[in-house]
């Protein structure tokens, strides 16, 4: 279970906008939303009527985790 300050550290971060989540990930735009419906990519939160982002400690999360898991499967 996700305890209150966890959940506060994970806010606490900034916003990412897509084309800085592309930049970091090195993914385009369709596969980022191809991962997001196969639900192996962070859901990105409104902000606003026709806005997105995406919180910064979750992708970086999400890129340790791409990294930890090619590491393990080359040994």
């Amino acid at each position: 279970m996700t305890s209150v300050i966890e959940s506060k550290r994970q806010v606490a971060g900034r916003f990412l906008r897509l084309p800085e989540v592309m930049a970091r990930t090195g993914l385009s735009r369709s596969t980022i939303y191809v991962r997001l419906e196969q639900g192996c990519f962070p859901r990105p939160v409104s902000l606003g009527s026709r806005a997105v982002g995406w919180i910064e400690a979750e992708v970086d999360e999400w890129m340790r985790q791409r990294i930890v898991e090619s590491r393990s499967n080359a040994e």
